[in-house]
């Protein structure tokens, strides 16, 4: 039941969405994206509006170094949900997609037979903005992909650095996808993402890999074992899988689902869900904030100059956020 809104063109809107039109949803979904005053408050009002019909989907964070094959594993999990009766929604955080257009719109045609299910979504991040914006926007995107019935939301992480601990940060299970060859891969891992992980699934499992595929899986277990694990009520596994194949998905599934069960019976999935909102609101707040820094006309004219003193050692940062901070009357 969605909540009622004083607007009824978003009570309309809210309405079509939780019905599940595909048409409406993409809709909502670029009214939540655009930067305009005005769609910005009618974006939060039809949120508040569906806030009723979130929070029911499994909420799957997937990144890996590219070559990975996150696509193909996306295309292989997917499609085994939907044809379990699963709604699918697959969203992509991608900082550097204001550079490089972003890969999931390729990526549509790697995920062939999930694209053309009728009962997945997929849906690219933002094309510009701060990761801080394009992660809150994706938020913003898989409410609405909730509301509007997807059970499954997939949230992959195509860009680099910090977008990992953004897409940890906005889902339940984190999954990390690694290649056969342990020693190199293993180096390549970055530490903190490895501490946010869930699950590692060994990926490309299949032909003459497997073997390789299997020692890795034990090496990256050995190194689990040192770090502490994200959760007290679950030890991250690590699996081994084929996307291409299709080996090892339903496994890793079951080990999804195993993960909600737990962390919903302790209580913590709640608790986890409920500091996840408090940071999306601090990222939104802040997202705010900035946003005459990049809009102000005369800022911009002398941010270029004072950026050249503070690197030149003409000016001290701090008298800089001070000049700046005083053209913004804060």
């Amino acid at each position: 039941m969605t909540k009622p809104s004083a607007d009824p063109a978003v009570e309309r809107l809210a309405h079509a969405v939780a019905a599940g039109d595909r048409t409406v949803l993409s809709r909502a979904i670029t009214l939540v994206e655009s930067k305009r005053a005005d769609h910005r408050h009618t974006a939060a009002a039809l949120i508040q509006a569906l806030l009723p019909e979130t929070g029911k989907a499994v909420r799957v964070g997937i990144t890996g170094a590219p070559g990975v094959g996150k696509s193909t594993l996306i295309d292989a999990l997917g499609s085994l949900l939907t044809g379990q009766g699963r709604k699918v929604a697959v969203l992509a955080v991608d900082p550097s997609s204001r550079r490089t257009g972003g890969s999931i719109l390729a990526d549509k045609t790697r995920m062939a037979r999930l694209a053309n299910a009728p009962n997945a979504f997929i849906r690219p991040s933002p094309s510009s903005g701060t990761l801080g914006g394009v992660a809150a926007k994706t938020r913003e995107t898989m409410l609405l992909c909730e509301a509007a019935g997807y059970d499954a939301v997939l949230v992959e992480t195509v860009g680099v650095g910090q977008s990992e601990i953004a897409v940890a940060d906005m889902t339940d299970f984190f999954l990390v996808l690694a290649l056969p060859g342990a020693g190199d891969e293993l180096q390549a891992l970055k530490k903190g993402v490895v501490e946010l992980a869930d699950m590692i699934a060994v990926n490309k499992a299949d032909g003459d890999n497997l073997a390789r595929a299997r020692l890795a899986a034990s090496q990256y277990g050995a190194a689990l074992h040192i770090l502490s694990p994200r959760s007290p009520n679950w030890s991250p596994p690590v699996v081994t899988c084929s996307a291409m194949t299709g080996d090892g998905i339903a496994a890793l599934w079951e080990h999804v689902l195993d993960h909600k069960a737990r962390l919903t019976a302790s209580g913590e999935l709640a608790e986890r869900r409920g500091e996840q909102q408090v940071k999306w609101m601090w990222t939104m707040l802040e997202e705010r904030l900035f946003a005459p820094l990049r809009s102000d006309r005369a800022i911009k004219a002398v941010m270029p100059r004072i950026e050249a003193d503070v690197a030149a050692g003409r000016m001290a940062p701090g008298t800089a956020v001070e000049e700046i901070a005083g053209m913004l009357g804060v």
